[in-house]
């Protein structure tokens, strides 16, 4: 069963050697932690500016959490396969709708894991949501109202400015409210999830 296995040592020991570089180097802030589900499975949602978003949003939690994220497809090559699983990923066919992912991710937090999704899908472009605010993709909703586990909104700062080594914050905020959904079918009830969770996301972000 997918939720059943436990962080890997490459896992643990990614997580170890990251500390350093989150707090040290780039002085990574955290706020929110006690919105955090203590245990049990959740789904986790950011904003998205680079690839090394996971790593500020993911450490502060790692040592009480396993997180899970969704690696595309073509990353599952011989042996960055490994590697990839090792690290907590899950191949998922991006472009197209996987429903194997979404089951797998499912499973994973009925299982007692953290999904971690992006709701925008791709890395936001630098003053992209000033210009163009692009319509979320309602999977993180879809996985926490199917499994049956918290959506739990975050925002993440200063990943955008890696290069300049400036400061790293990130904020935890309260579970999205569900429990007046259960009436609505699953597409309706995903999607208002998805509105309250991208609105939590935004104040966050604009008060980082």
């Amino acid at each position: 069963m997918p939720g059943a296995d436990r962080p890997s040592l490459f896992y643990r020991l990614l997580v170890l050697a990251s500390k350093p570089l989150m707090y040290g180097v780039y002085r990574l802030d955290v706020q929110g932690l006690e919105n955090v589900p203590a245990s049990g499975g959740f789904v986790l949602s950011a904003n998205h500016f680079s690839s090394f978003d996971p790593w500020p949003l993911g450490v502060p939690l790692a040592s009480k959490h396993y997180l899970r994220h969704m690696a595309k497809s073509e990353l599952y090559w011989w042996p960055l396969k490994y590697v990839v699983d090792a690290g907590g990923g899950f191949p998922v066919r991006r472009g197209e709708r996987d429903t194997k992912a979404m089951r797998t991710a499912i499973e994973l937090a009925r299982g007692g894991d953290v999904v971690v999704m992006f709701p925008e899908g791709t890395r936001r472009k630098k003053g992209m949501r000033k210009k163009h605010e692009a319509r979320a993709h309602s999977g993180a909703a879809r996985i926490a109202l199917e499994a049956g586990v918290p959506l739990v909104p975050a925002a993440i700062s200063g990943t955008d400015r890696l290069a300049r080594l400036g400061k790293l914050r990130v904020r935890y905020g309260p579970p999205i409210r569900v429990d007046d959904l259960d009436g609505l079918d699953e597409h309706a009830a995903s999607q208002l999830a998805t509105e309250r969770l991208m609105e939590s996301i935004h104040a966050m972000e604009a008060e980082l």
